[in-house]
């Protein structure tokens, strides 16, 4: 073919080459570079520029399908910026990375639906606004695709939710504000009201700290001024600044895995049909407009409490008097619900040095005692010489790293019994250090417990963390080989699982005693209700103003009985009958029964409910009935439904749990897991995902029950285990008894002698879950 020499030495020429593909354009030796055409056999068409035969620089490329980018590229990648128009009308314009959209952009999809901001990999990722074709507007933080994290759904009627965000789905603290002026503070699972909250009717005074720049801020606190120029590359491309002033960005560009050129993201929340139960097209959601039209002037706030999204206690909210009108009292309960019961440790947290310090021991600890070979633990490993001591200088030693934190001395006791114990309970030793000591940092429990421990938990909530008395870790060293034995012998015990003990001394003098227990709650259900329970009544009650959502009730809060499956309930009170019989060997006392419940929706209102969705969302009655009909036979039924665990499909374990599972009479006597319809499916153990149906009573439960009229029924879930049990009826326990006893009635206190206690506590319980009529 003709050929002609440029002026910068390059050969423009065509050619056909051996494949088929045909270059037109210049060449440097043998490789296509500088401008030039090049055509695929399939049709494709680039024209741009080369560099040593990839295309680099700027060019088109149109595709057969009709689908076309034009832009940067790099090393044969779409790689800069630029804009792809696909075959079904999309557009989108922006930063690519390796042939994804990586980086801002926009993206107006073939139904009009826009997308402003940061993109991942390929997927929406980061800080962005999501604006629906129907005018419903999300701002917020986005992960792989989906709402996730904090944002602001509003939709056309006015309707503002301002909440944490969970695969597309409202889940978290958040608040509701209604375009009629009415405002709900509470929390969300799943895209449903979910646990306590606050309703407040128009015209009530809302906490004036109810804006979204107060509650969507980075996790280290930052302020916008950190992020000024984030907000100034990102701020004119959103239509609601009045409502995001102080956005913070962080974490937008993350290293991306693989592409697909892909159109129209799938939304698990699309124009915000996932919340219409709770904020439909109307101003208010169903329970919202009956109170309105029953409500009374005085009465312009209530407490309320739902369950997956059905209104199951609502009462007006006493005002407190000594309180102004200036609205500290809301205020301050905004300020809780948001925090929640725990917060994550940052640096400059009273903790913050603290946590490094017992990650850096953790670490080194498990480390030191993984390559060791697993056997079976001697008496010596739980002797005063099993002890891992090391010191950590600031600058680093021969055999720690430098880091950040203070000097100070570990010590770790009994690393291999406490290996074996981890062993037991199937806790990879990776995962265990990932868990305590990864890149995140811990989170402390805003309500430290009445003995003045301080508890923390792992982020991802598997481990719990708590301080001990020097008096504890005494306790705990002395029965450590009974215990491992007991835990051992009996798969499924219901005793905390302890799985390291730990100190740390300051360079001060003071020596921090640490404990690392399972979490018994570390589920991705919502736990609803914690109660302790220790069979005693004395002090055993809680004020009902220091009540809220996260509070651990006492036995005379509770008026619950749960009717569990008689195979279950034979076999909970036989571990708890070994489990109080070892702890009674211990002169162990004051420990108590800590009971997780999640409730599922009452059927009847599930329904009603469901239906009104249904209706809200576009199905016809008429024109869908078969579709009504078969979603009201699925939630007219139990809130779960229990199957053969051999049958196919995943399954969510708990936790550190270990022993063959329980079998169900309601099963056909087979062993069975637990499902709950659009939640998933999970193993049921003892103690763990128990399914129960708990009767509210009238009475507390020290009160005889027996033909009590029942006024409430639900499908619950249970959890529970023996905790506290580090105390012993010593000498000054005995005194505690004799004094008590002038002034209260001897049976009622929880200073009693171990088998006094063992047979209160066992009597209680059988209360608590009797046996079916």
């Amino acid at each position: 073919m003709a050929h002609a020499e440029t002026s910068k030495g390059s050969i423009q020429r065509g050619n056909t080459l051996p494949n088929g593909d045909i270059y037109v354009g210049s060449f440097d030796g043998l490789v296509p570079h500088g401008p030039g055409k090049y055509m695929w056999t399939d049709g494709a068409l680039y024209d741009g520029e080369w560099d040593k035969s990839k295309m680099t620089g700027r060019g088109l490329i149109q595709w057969p399908s009709g689908a076309s980018y034009e832009g940067d590229f790099r090393g044969g990648f779409i790689d800069g910026a630029g804009t792809f128009k696909g075959v079904d009308g999309s557009v989108y314009k922006g930063s690519w990375r390796m042939n994804k959209k990586h980086g801002m952009g926009t993206m107006v999809y073939s139904n009009s639906d826009i997308y402003e901001g940061f993109w991942n990999e390929g997927l929406p990722d980061g800080f962005g606004k999501y604006t629906w074709a129907d005018g419903n507007i999300y701002i917020g933080r986005w992960k792989s695709g989906k709402m996730n994290g904090r944002g602001v759904m509003q939709w056309i009627n006015g309707d503002t939710l301002d909440c944490n965000w969970l695969n597309g789905l409202a889940h978290g603290k958040g608040y509701c504000k209604y375009a009629s002026g009415a405002c709900y503070i509470g929390t969300w699972d799943r895209g449903l009201k979910d646990g306590h909250g606050i309703f407040y009717q128009p015209g009530s005074k809302i906490p004036c700290n109810l804006e979204v720049s107060d509650s969507v801020t980075s996790h280290d606190g930052t302020s916008a001024s950190s992020s000024s120029n984030e907000k100034i590359t990102i701020g004119l491309l959103f239509l609601l600044q009045k409502l995001c002033k102080n956005w913070s960005l962080r974490r937008f560009l993350h290293r991306p895995r693989r592409i697909s050129n892909g159109t129209t993201p799938v939304f698990d929340d699309n124009s915000g049909n996932h919340l219409c139960q709770d904020v439909s097209s109307k101003s208010f959601s169903a329970d919202d407009q009956c109170l309105q039209d029953s409500e009374v002037d005085k009465d312009l706030v209530y407490e309320r409490e739902y369950v997956q999204g059905v209104l199951i206690m609502e009462q007006p909210k006493n005002e407190d008097p000594r309180m102004s009108d200036s609205g500290i009292a809301q205020e301050s309960i905004w300020e809780k619900q948001a925090r929640g019961p725990m917060e994550t440790i940052y640096k400059g947290h009273r903790s913050y040095y603290l946590m490094l310090n017992l990650q850096l021991g953790i670490r080194y600890t498990v480390g030191k005692i993984t390559p060791v070979p697993l056997r079976e633990v001697r008496s010596n490993d739980f002797g005063p010489r099993a002890r891992i001591k090391m010191y950590f200088p600031c600058e680093g030693s021969q055999y720690t790293p430098p880091h950040y934190s203070v000097d100070f001395f570990w010590k770790d006791y009994c690393p291999m019994v406490f290996r074996n114990l981890r062993e037991m309970f199937h806790i990879d030793a990776a995962d265990y250090m990932m868990s305590i000591c990864g890149g995140d940092s811990l989170k402390e429990l805003s309500s430290p417990g009445k003995s003045g421990s301080i508890f923390y938990l792992s982020q991802d909530e598997r481990f719990v963390i708590k301080t001990l008395r020097k008096t504890e870790l005494k306790i705990l060293l002395k029965m450590l080989p009974k215990y491992y034995n007991h835990v051992k012998a009996y798969d499924n015990t219901l005793i905390t699982k302890f799985f390291g003990v730990h100190r740390i001394t300051l360079k001060a003098g003071r020596k921090v005693r640490f404990v690392v227990m399972g979490n018994m709650f570390c589920t991705e259900l919502r736990i609803h209700r914690k109660y302790d329970l220790k069979g005693s009544t004395q002090g055993r009650s809680t004020k009902k103003q220091n009540i809220n959502e996260n509070t651990t009730l006492k036995d005379l809060d509770l008026s619950y009985v749960f009717h569990v499956d008689k195979p279950w309930r034979e076999a909970l009170f036989r571990q708890i009958a070994l489990d109080c019989m070892f702890l009674e060997s211990q002169s162990i006392i004051d420990y108590s029964m800590l009971l997780g419940i999640h409730f599922r929706a009452p059927n009847h209102l599930k329904s009603i409910t469901s239906y009104h969705a249904l209706e809200s969302s576009g199905i016809s009655a008429e024109t869908d009935y078969s579709v009504v009909l078969h979603h009201e036979e699925k939630i007219s039924s139990k809130g779960f439904l229990l199957v053969a665990a051999n049958e196919p499909g995943p399954t969510v374990r708990g936790s550190h749990i270990r022993g063959s599972m329980v079998r169900a009479a309601e099963g056909g006597y087979e062993e069975v897991d637990l499902v709950l319809p659009g939640t998933g499916r999970f193993r049921v153990q003892l103690g763990v995902n128990m399914p129960a149906r708990a009767r509210k009573v009238q009475e507390n439960l020290n009160v005889e029950v027996e033909n009590v009229d029942t006024i409430e029924e639900y499908d619950v879930v249970l959890y529970l285990g023996i905790i506290d049990i580090l105390q012993e009826y010593n000498v000054s326990k005995r005194v505690e008894h004799a004094v008590k006893s002038l002034k209260f009635d001897p049976l009622s206190i929880s200073a009693v002698d171990p088998n006094l206690y063992s047979r209160r506590f066992v009597s209680f319980l059988e209360k608590v879950f009797p046996e079916r009529d």
